[in-house]
């Protein structure tokens, strides 16, 4: 199976580097980075980037589309030529899975209207507004479509997607190889149940980041 990770302009680097590193390891999976041009794409720190080796233009199919997010998903919501190439891609699609408010893309490609999915909890509403049930599961499943909500929720999204494909024994030992058993220092809440204060920052934080994002220079 090819699996297909689009690129774009300030994604960021754990909603990509997550779900690949998991669902790279599934046997028989070919991984590749597609993007508008070839070369590096870069993140959302301008300290990372990712080298697109094939553009969407020439990547006329793929078993497994991934569309990660960031504060580049504003710019690309106005980006007709990535909605196209998505909406195209999906068309065609074994899987398609879409992590934290990358979601959005999805909805812009008209491809979740009436599914049930997730995504970063501060992403919800404008998921819903392109028709989509949004839930606050940590991953979700409707068809073909995996949604994953916030970041670090691509490494779970990648590991339910690789127990669908390759079956859970595989999952379950490539979970192992990547020693995914997490126990954070602040506990295992969730987003809604954060602390009120730390909710309004990250809430003016991406609000913001889009702007932030543009005045940042390359590192290289």
């Amino acid at each position: 199976m090819r699996l297909s990770i689009v690129l774009f302009d300030g994604f960021t680097a754990l909603d990509v580097v997550g779900g690949y590193e998991v669902l790279a390891n599934v046997p028989g999976i070919t991984t590749e980075f597609v993007a508008a041009s070839t070369g590096p794409v870069f993140a959302d720190t301008r300290r990372l980037a990712l080298h697109a080796y094939r553009t969407l233009e020439e990547t006329t199919h793929t078993d497994i589309l991934y569309v990660p997010g960031g504060p580049g998903v504003e710019k690309g919501l106005r980006n007709p030529a990535l909605l196209d190439a998505i909406r195209r891609l999906h068309a065609a699609s074994t899987w398609t899975i879409g992590i934290c408010n990358g979601v959005e893309l999805l909805g812009a490609a008209c491809a979740i209207q009436d599914l049930n999915v997730t995504t970063n909890w501060f992403a919800r509403a404008r998921v819903a507004a392109y028709g989509a049930k949004v839930g606050t599961a940590r991953y979700q499943r409707d068809g073909k479509v995996v949604t994953g909500a916030g970041v670090s929720a691509s490494i779970d999204a990648g590991l339910f997607l690789a127990g669908l494909i390759a079956g859970e024994d595989v999952a379950k030992t490539i979970q192992l190889g990547i020693e995914y058993y997490p126990a954070p220092p602040f506990g295992n809440g969730t987003p809604d149940t954060a602390p009120a204060a730390a909710q309004a920052l990250v809430r003016a934080f991406e609000q913001h980041a889009p702007q932030r994002l543009e005045s940042l220079q390359p590192a290289f």
